[in-house]
């Protein structure tokens, strides 16, 4: 070689002597110089292809070869391409080894020149093998030629190539004339071309083909490089190469159970490694291979029959059973790198697979995460986050290696530690959920930089995901920030407002607030401390203003000393916080004032407007205006997938273990959101109702008039909607019944006058049918309601407006807790009494109010409103004790259901008997107005707007009968988990002669039927 390439061992010796990348330049400019002027000298002629005929073939390969090399250093070649296509043509196996090789670096498939080597390539590709027997004869050899041809081809893949010789890439690889070499780089070609035009092939018509290929040919080089291909061809048409599982298989097979292995191909004893782990990979593209099999029997119609899928878990259980940690490091990897292919194919077939075969792979795992060597440890943790997803089942298998990850997590190797922390990512639930993050939360502190961020993003989830106590999120956020700052981002504890706001229930909101008060109570606090604080106390400030230290002068004293250390953006933050205090406290109004004015010259635009408009807002608005603007900020929008799992999406990709968990609401999360359900697109909950809400329109006394004597039942309706809603007026619980003998002698007892029944009782039947109102006024005391359903749910928000001139003390309100209704409450502080413990009560300063809010569900039919009382004392020396009813009724969780008149006669006829329906008359009074087909126009609307049921049209002919259906909505559950549901039918009949309407109603359970009755009783009153 050296006699015959002496020029070009001189140039590489020349490159390798240069002193400085100038001089390797110089001498390359020289060398492209002289090989430019050989290839195309002025006084010669060239051929028709541009190439020079006077080189000869030595030299034509020396320059060439040169060129070649100047390319691998880095050096731009744009010229001497026709020498090397006469390479590529000539007859002898040396040139064309050296044009191929150039063809393959110089030029691209896009060249225009490349259309002339095309057929030459396919020359080389399909020509017969060479029969010669001179061994000295330099004639080609088909077989190395067409190697050549081959991996030019793949290494150019151009457009233009790929659709003219694809067919005869194809063709070389199923030709049984094909040698196991040119088998083996045609494979690899195609998977190339493939790659490149993925659409080049049928997999319906080629899947055959490979199957002959992997049926007959026991060469394993070749079956390495076919399992190449079809891996690659499965990718892009999985379904259409699920015939081939059974070769696969019996490969496997062969090499796992029956070691049949020629020497040469085994690896420290070890049958192919690479040819198992490609078997096992194309395994997992189908993970519905070993569903629905009957592993005892054989036979089936599927794909895959019951003898192949017994033989692949018999393979399977092998390398789970036998592959352990070698003293060789180069057998160790070998196997090891099997069997978490095999796990693989276990995760991938998911609840398919055997449970043995889950167990054992769990088992394996947790022995593997405890070795010494890190890279098995690094592929233990990974593949065991994988293997937990499968079932409850692998997740408490996993569980059990707890303690061992938790170890992992303090690893010297940072990868091992970022596998470790997705592990107990995934196998975080409800019951180690307080464990795993409280230890997550102390690692923290000593961990380093590089993995701070990704621990804070999902601890932050973690906590957010199963926060049974919702107080345990936002403490846990908040030693996130304490510890970490600078590593948790804005949409950390944007999530933390975000949680705070749409979840009222409880004294969540409360607790946040004065938790953060006293977090940024501190002169050195971190800023996004700040940032959260001023949010919530800004929004739910109001809820601890009463606590000693806590009022609103000092909510703004305490954010305000951060003012000079923070940014711009936290700033802004504090403007609309320091507006929304000066709104509710006058006391703060002349702290905020001159911070508005001395920061409308700021440099910064963002918060030189904010100061400028809050300012001007006063005397550009009316009062209500500003009060409309600066009230709390409405629920946010729940959406999918939150910032946080976003953001973890971004950072790890989508076939992340932690992604994939992430994306799994929790049952913490699914409760917690049937909870707020209420909460989501509706508008603020704060309501002005001493001065915004209307009076409830005059009526006439008649239509909430106690029952006559010829309706006994009467008593029901009144009682069911609160006809009576003072209930014990003159009994123990009116007047302070419930107080000591001293504190009756001392003070005034008041209750609820008999004058005012009567427009109570029109108050509580409006109520019972629409959304808002006045529930009780006197000159005292104003309460309004505001109350909303969906479905088994509801969310009732009481005011407690003072009318007094003074404020009212020990003001209490106690509401009844049926078993038949769950109840979640929170109000202003101290207003709720549970009787748990003796509460002071809270004070209503004068045209103020107290709110309380309900979030209920209801499990039973019932037909009882709940009863709330009020309490509280006066400066006068007075008590008073109103004992109401809250304005729920059965009616509340209907759900309309539209019927045809055929399926309403069906459903009413089946749900006759005693038990079922309940029937009453009701003859309207004297004074009232005559029925006629406007007054039945109101019915019908009170039906179905009101009692909201669905109008069934044509179950009668005659104009004077309303129907309609519904279905009475409960939390319940069956024994299946299925919620409990009550069908209900209910039909008005009017007698316009007698002035008097008869209503029926039939449900499955008689107080349903009870509690509809009544309330469409006392409805059809109010239409008159």
């Amino acid at each position: 070689m050296s006699t015959q390439a002496r020029g070009l061992n001189n140039f590489i010796s020349d490159l390798r002597n240069s002193k400085s990348k100038s001089e390797e330049s110089a001498r390359v400019e020289i060398e492209l110089a002289k090989i430019r002027k050989k290839f195309n000298p002025g006084d010669a002629k060239l051929a028709s292809d541009g190439s020079n005929p006077s080189l000869s073939s030595y030299q034509r390969k020396k320059y060439v070869w040169k060129l070649v090399y100047i390319h691998v250093l880095g050096y731009d070649v744009d010229f001497g391409h026709a020498e090397v296509l006469a390479l590529v043509t000539s007859k002898k196996y040396s040139e064309k080894m050296v044009g191929y090789t150039a063809l393959s670096l110089l030029l691209r498939g896009s060249d225009p020149v490349m259309s002339r080597v095309i057929d030459t390539m396919k020359s080389d590709l399909t020509n017969a093998p060479s029969s010669s027997t001179n061994k000295k004869s330099n004639a080609p050899k088909n077989d190395a030629v067409q190697c050549l041809a081959l991996c030019s081809l793949a290494n150019i893949s151009g457009l233009e190539l790929i659709q003219a010789m694809h067919l005869e890439v194809q063709h070389i690889l199923v030709s049984p004339s094909s040698t196991d070499q040119v088998k083996k780089k045609s494979a690899l070609c195609l998977l190339r071309l493939t790659r490149t035009s993925p659409n080049l092939i049928s997999g319906r018509e080629f899947a055959p083909h490979l199957g002959n290929l992997l049926s007959q040919n026991q060469h394993l080089g070749v079956l390495t490089s076919v399992l190449s291909l079809l891996h690659g061809l499965a990718l892009q048409q999985t379904p259409s190469y699920e015939i081939l599982i059974p070769h696969v298989v019996h490969i496997l097979s062969l090499l796992v159970m029956k070691k049949k292995c020629e020497r040469e191909y085994l690896y420290y004893q070890t049958p192919s490694p690479w040819l198992q782990i490609k078997l096992l990979k194309f395994l997992q593209l189908y993970p519905n291979a070993v569903e629905n099999h009957d592993l005892s029997t054989t036979g089936g119609g599927s794909m895959v029959g019951e003898e192949h899928v017994g033989q692949l878990i018999g393979v399977v259980s092998k390398i789970l059973m036998e592959t352990d940690v070698s003293d060789s490091i180069n057998k160790s990897n070998a196997d090891h790198a099997i069997l978490f292919e095999a796990v693989d194919l276990i995760v991938a077939w998911g609840t398919s697979c055997p449970v043995v075969l889950r167990e054992g792979a769990m088992k394996l795992l947790g022995k593997f995460i405890s070795v010494r060597e890190p890279n098995i440890r690094y592929l233990g943790l990974s593949t065991m986050a994988k293997l937990a997803q499968i079932d409850e089942a692998s997740v408490e298998g996993a569980k059990n290696h707890q303690a061992t990850v938790l170890v992992s997590l303090k690893d010297a190797d940072i990868s091992v530690r970022r596998r470790a922390l997705d592990l107990l990512f995934v196998i975080c639930d409800t019951d180690n959920a307080e464990r795993i993050v409280d230890e997550l939360v102390a690692h923290l502190v000593v961990a380093d930089a590089s993995i701070r961020e990704e621990m804070v993003l999902k601890i932050a989830i973690l906590a957010e995901k199963y926060a049974t106590d919702l107080r345990w999120y936002v403490d846990t956020i908040l030693k996130l920030i304490t510890i970490s700052g600078d590593y948790v981002s804005d949409s950390i504890w944007h999530r933390v407002v975000q949680i705070v706001t749409n979840h009222p229930q409880g004294d969540l909101q409360g607790y946040a607030a004065g938790t953060l008060f006293v977090a940024v109570a501190p002169a050195r606090c971190h800023e996004t401390t700040v940032r959260v604080a001023a949010y919530i106390l800004g929004e739910f400030g109001f809820l601890i203003a009463e606590r000693p230290g806590m009022s609103g002068d000092e909510q703004f004293r305490v954010l305000h000393q951060h003012w000079f250390t923070v940014d711009t953006g936290t700033r802004a933050i504090l403007i609309s916080t320091y507006a929304k205090l000066a709104n509710l406290y006058e006391e703060c109004r002349p702290l905020v004032a001159p911070v508005f004015a001395k920061s409308k010259n700021s440099v910064d635009v963002e918060v030189q407007q904010r100061c400028a408009e809050y300012a001007a807002m006063r005397e550009a608005f009316s009062p209500e205006a500003v009060e409309d603007l600066l009230r709390e900020m409405p629920p946010f929008e729940d959406k999918r997938r939150s910032a946080l799992e976003l953001r973890l999406l971004e950072t790890e990709g989508e076939n992340s273990a932690a992604v994939a968990k992430a994306s799994i609401p929790s049952e913490v999360e699914q409760q917690r959101a049937l909870l707020a359900a209420q909460m989501l697109s509706s508008g603020p909950i704060e309501e002005d109702m001493v001065n915004g809400m209307q009076p409830i329109e005059e009526q006439d006394d008649e239509l909430v008039s106690k029952p006559s004597d010829e309706h006994p039942e009467d008593g029901d309706v009144d009682r069911a909607v609160g006809a009576d809603p003072s209930g014990d007026v003159d009994g123990e619980g009116s007047a302070g019944g419930g107080m000591s003998q001293d504190d009756q002698a001392n003070r005034v007892l008041v209750g609820i006058p008999k004058e005012l029944i009567p427009a109570m009782r029109k108050a509580f039947s409006n109520l019972c049918t629409s959304p808002s109102g006045v529930l009780f006024e006197n000159s005292m005391l104003q309460v309004g309601v505001k109350h909303e359903y969906v479905g088994a749910q509801g969310r009732i928000s009481v005011f407690f407006g003072n009318l007094h001139s003074s404020p009212l003390q020990n003001f209490k309100v106690r509401v009844d807790q049926p078993d038949h209704l769950r109840m979640q409450m929170q109000g202003t502080q101290d207003l709720i009494d549970d009787g748990e413990y003796d509460s002071p009560g809270c004070t209503v300063a004068t045209k103020t109010q107290a709110k309380l809010m309900i979030l209920l569900e209801v499990t039973a039919p019932f037909d009882d409103a709940p009863s709330m009382r009020i309490t509280f004392d006066t400066e006068e020396g007075e008590h008073h004790d109103y004992p109401l009813r809250l304005p729920l009724v059965a009616t509340c969780f209907m759900e309309p259901v539209n019927l045809d008149p055929g399926a309403f006669m069906q459903r009413w006829k089946s749900l006759e008997g005693q038990d079922r329906e309940c029937q009453e008359v009701m003859k309207l009074p004297p004074n009232a107005p005559e029925i006629d087909e406007k007054y039945m126009d109101r019915v019908s609307k009170i039906i179905v707007d009101g009692l909201k049921f669905g109008r069934c049209q044509g179950v009668d002919p005659t104009p004077w009968t309303v129907s309609g259906a519904a279905t009475f909505r409960t939390g319940a559950q069956d024994m299946n988990g299925n919620n409990i549901n009550v069908g209900c039918l209910v039909r008005v009949e009017a007698n316009p002669r007698a002035n008097a309407f008869r209503v029926t109603t039939r449900t499955l359970h008689p107080l349903c039927s009870k509690a509809i009755k009544n309330v469409s009783l006392v409805s059809i009153k109010l239409a008159m």
